[in-house]
């Protein structure tokens, strides 16, 4: 370990030498002008990251995709890294135990095609959670702050893979790999699709165990990727929270889940120490509502785009004025959905619009990222795409593309 982290010391040391002399030679050429501060991108893995990525950058590409954003999984799937047991030495990118020969490809990819890539940390593997599902967060946080140490060391724009994680087809080979330098911590974690329990007893009162847990899985993401022993890595950003927009605060329902506000109001009195952006999913409720709804009545703690100066309140109250990424945003459209969030092919663009227009005007969103290029092909999944499954270009692919970049 000592060595490997002296030699990135090294390389920093230089890269930090050249970054200087480049920014002083850019001083001396016009500056850019842009539109926007905004960045705008796409949350879209189906294709990107298992699928045919070729074809899918290539239409990234004619989008103008700014930044794509995709689960990163430490367990869980068949696509995770850690799937094999436990790292020997888990926080060595080049551990045996370690597989990420798809996140480089997609890494490649990104970066011949000029876009930033958010990687988001998510699920437990079995080994290190007792072999329960997983939702459930870890046994010992060290593993998931080795993992995103790993994670930010192989990513770091300095790492040079071993021989046998290299691929000269895709042009990973003795080079370093490159820099992914936006992470989130896990996806949701108020909701039980993603982080469970919701809720645990201690003696006759509900913990937000969720928000309990949660404070600890974004200290250690936060630990991990600033680790001094990285540098610490120059310009990382680690974005937490990453909530859905609602909750129903019911822990004796059958699904019980915690709304925005309740979920980050306990993560801080749990100890969630700090984070250099949030997160959230401002999703509407219906298709029927705008981006400028407000909820209100029993709905009022749900967090849209039409109240999210909200959520930005109570962060500044916990945290001080942080900024705000939109990792999530889309509405679905009927055709194909009939359900209630269902909406038209004109609305959907309509919408995507009016949502990206009142981003752009909120000086603390720096980040929007639509869901998703291509509806789902069961209608049980998500139809939020800028084409249907069978490739026909609904109106929002136009308007997606015309929304001033940051």
């Amino acid at each position: 370990m000592s060595k490997r982290i002296a030699l990135i010391a090294t390389v920093l040391l230089a890269a930090a030498g050249l970054a200087v002399s480049a920014a002083t030679a850019a001083s001396k050429k016009p500056t850019v002008k842009h539109a926007s501060h905004l960045l705008v991108g796409i949350n879209d893995e189906a294709d990107t990251l298992y699928g045919n990525p070729a074809s899918a950058f290539a239409t990234l590409k004619s989008l103008k995709t700014q930044v794509l954003r995709v689960n990163l999984y430490w367990g869980g799937t068949k696509w995770a890294v850690a799937n094999s047991g436990r790292p020997k030495d888990p926080m060595d990118p080049g551990d045996t135990a370690y597989d990420w020969a798809l996140y480089d490809r997609l890494v490649k990819y990104a970066t011949d095609n000029d876009i930033q890539v958010v990687f988001s940390i998510l699920f437990t593997p079995g080994w290190a959670n007792g072999g329960k599902a997983r939702t459930v967060p870890p046994k010992n946080y060290t593993d998931l702050q080795n993992f995103a140490y790993a994670a930010a060391e192989r990513y770091s724009g300095l790492w040079i893979p071993p021989t046998w994680q290299q691929n000269a087809s895709l042009g990973i080979g003795s080079s370093p790999l490159p820099k992914v330098n936006l992470w989130t911590a896990w996806n949701e974690p108020n909701n039980p699709l993603w982080l469970t329990p919701q809720y645990k007893k201690i003696g006759r009162r509900w913990r937000v165990e969720s928000a309990f847990q949660y404070a600890k899985i974004c200290n250690a993401v936060m630990a991990g990727v600033h680790s001094r022993f990285l540098g610490p890595l120059p310009d990382e950003h680690v974005a937490c929270g990453v909530t859905g927009p609602k909750g129903n605060d019911a822990p004796n329902s059958t699904r019980p889940s915690v709304d925005p506000l309740t979920f980050l109001a306990q993560a801080h009195r749990f100890g969630m120490k700090t984070f250099d952006v949030y997160a959230h999913h401002p999703y509407a409720n219906s298709g029927q509502e705008p981006p400028s709804y407000v909820p209100t009545g029993k709905a009022k703690r749900r967090v849209q785009l039409g109240n999210i100066n909200t959520l930005l309140k109570l962060i500044s109250s916990y945290y001080g004025p942080k900024h705000l990424w939109i990792t999530e945003y889309g509405y679905e459209t009927n055709p194909p959905d009939k359900s209630i969030f269902g909406t038209s092919w004109r609305n959907q663009a309509k919408y995507m619009s009016q949502a990206y227009g009142i981003a752009r005007k909120n000086p603390r969103i720096d980040m929007m990222l639509w869901f998703m290029i291509r509806d789902e092909a069961r209608l049980g999944g998500w139809q939020s795409g800028l084409e249907t499954i069978k490739n026909r270009r609904k109106p929002s692919w136009n308007v997606f593309k015309a929304i001033p970049r940051g």
